[in-house]
């Protein structure tokens, strides 16, 4: 079964390896050097060592006359005060004369093979094998008053002696390199633990899920998202921002830009006397386009450590409003169809309760003469429930304010066109009634007729609407069915014929504005059925 370790875990062991191949690598190069060093320093020690000896002018007497006691006198005395592991001196035949170490090899020869230069007149130092052993050591000649070689002095240390000093600095290396990994160790552990609580105990795994789920999140949000850190420089936005911004550049161009070069913003929003608190559904305009913006803090350690700004477009709020005013009208009228049938139905039950069934009869088709001659006509002209409902609810309305909705004899709906659902249909035929009646509403009494007429005979559903009311302004004209133009004082200002305008479009139709005879305007619509 395999064993999976955490992250710290992994970071700590990695920390703590690679410092012991580091460490190992220092302390190798370090005892290396100082190896050298010490060989070099010895022999320098040595050769000092020789050379002075071989200028005592009493040593010289004594090698010239090969006195051996007065030279063992007088080395004894130099021996106690030396260092060096042995002292030897030879005769111009390199014949002990005299061994600091082993006093019976006097007379016999000095071995090693490094006696020529010597003999020649120069200071030399070697590593070579003695008779006690391997040694560095330094040999210098022995000069009489005419400058001739007459014996040899051989200072040198051991091979032991100097692995003794390596073995000393080799165990203060091993231990300075101890204290420096325990120290590493600690280190390291503290430096996982603490980036491990910094990436809120997440796998790198996870971090890096967590962050491609952020970007997916954030391209599928609807609404605008921009982040920026404490000096207000982009970090992330998403393709809806960019889209509502009409921002061109590429995501990865505006990450680093101030966020006051990408966004122009009224009021300002980016004020540094607002960032201490958070903003929701704030009113403002950003660049082109009015939005509704929050911002809102990323706080660490009770510190700012920048802001999140989301945003949506104005009008879409607008537009679901006017979709709304829509279902309420549509409940209006409901509501009025109902109050009349009350009333109707009151009245003829007072009728019967006072057995007047004459009048009763006369009253009942009276009043039913016309409802159910206009049932009749859209019942059978339209095959669609809701929209008979609908027509059925505006006529009701357009009656209660004064006003007569006339339907065209040649009216007929069958098929509605594959572009187009019934509830934008409904929509559109919505909002141009209640303009057409809202228009006649502005003039004097007696109101004029709404004339309607919607026929999907041909090859394109012809959707026409004509009323008698002030007619269209011509400093709207141009833009009448741009968001926000309208001519009304109150309620849903320049939706409902936004709304036409963009489901038409959708559908593959255009829409045609003329003016009535003698006053008036008449909307004419054409959709393709194919």
């Amino acid at each position: 079964m395999q064993i999976k370790l955490s992250f710290q875990i992994k970071l700590f062991l990695y920390l703590v390896a690679f410092s012991c191949v580091l460490l190992s690598l220092i302390g190798g190069y370090t005892y290396y050097q100082l190896d050298a060093q010490l060989h070099r320093d010895l022999g320098v020690r040595a050769q000092v060592q020789a050379r002075e000896i071989a200028l005592i002018p009493t040593l010289v007497n004594a090698v010239e006359n090969k006195n051996t006691s007065e030279i063992a006198a007088l080395m004894k005395k130099i021996r106690a005060s030396s260092d060096a592991s042995y002292i030897v001196i030879g005769d111009r035949h390199t014949i002990h004369l005299y061994h600091s170490e082993h006093p019976e090899r006097l007379g016999k020869p000095m071995v090693g093979g490094d006696n020529e230069d010597v003999l020649a007149g120069k200071s030399i130092i070697s590593i070579r094998e003695g008779g006690i052993g391997i040694s560095l050591r330094s040999k210098a000649p022995i000069l009489d008053a005419n400058n001739q070689v007459i014996g040899i002095v051989s200072v040198g240390y051991l091979k032991s002696h100097i692995d003794s000093l390596n073995s000393r600095i080799l165990t203060q290396i091993v231990g300075s390199i101890v204290l420096l990994l325990i120290a590493l160790f600690i280190f390291s552990w503290l430096l996982s633990k603490n980036l491990k609580r910094q990436m809120f105990s997440l796998e790198p795994k996870e971090i890096a899920l967590l962050v491609r789920q952020q970007k997916a999140l954030l391209e599928a949000i609807y609404e605008g998202v921009i982040a920026v850190d404490p000096q207000l420089r982009i970090t992330t936005i998403n393709h809806a921002a960019r889209e509502r911004l009409d921002l061109h550049q590429p995501a990865n161009n505006l990450l680093g830009q101030p966020i006051n070069q990408v966004i122009r913003a009224q009021p300002d929003f980016f004020a540094a006397s607002q960032r201490d608190h958070d903003i929701h559904d704030e009113v403002c305009r950003f660049n082109h386009i009015r939005v509704i913006a929050s911002r809102v803090r990323i706080m660490q350690d009770d510190e700012p450590q920048g802001w999140v700004i989301s945003f949506r477009d104005k009008n879409d709020i607008n537009t679901l409003s006017s979709q709304l005013s829509q279902v309420k009208r549509y409940a209006d009228s409901l509501r009025i169809m109902r109050h009349e049938q009350l009333n109707w139905t009151a009245t003829l039950a007072g009728l019967l309760h006072m057995q007047r069934y004459d009048e009763a009869i006369r009253y009942v088709e009276a009043q039913s003469e016309g409802a159910q001659e206009i049932l009749d006509f859209i019942s059978q002209r339209f095959s669609y429930a809701a929209l008979c409902g609908l027509l059925l609810g505006k006529y009701a309305s357009a009656r209660e304010k004064g006003i007569i909705l006339r339907f065209d004899p040649a009216c007929q709906l069958r098929q509605i066109p594959p572009t187009l659902n019934e509830t934008e249909l409904m929509s559109i035929i919505g909002n141009l009634l209640d303009n057409a009646v809202d228009a006649t509403l502005c003039c004097a009494a007696p109101h004029g007729v709404v004339e309607f007429y919607i026929n999907d005979s041909g090859k394109e559903l012809v959707i026409e609407v004509a009323d008698h009311g002030t007619g269209i302004a011509p400093q709207i004209r141009d833009t009448l069915f741009k968001q926000g133009i309208t001519t009304k004082e109150k309620g849903d200002h320049g939706i409902g014929l936004h709304l036409v305008a963009n489901y038409v479009a959708q559908a593959g139709g255009n829409i045609e504005v003329s003016d009535n005879d003698p006053r008036g305007a008449i909307f004419s619509l054409f959709i393709p059925k194919a």
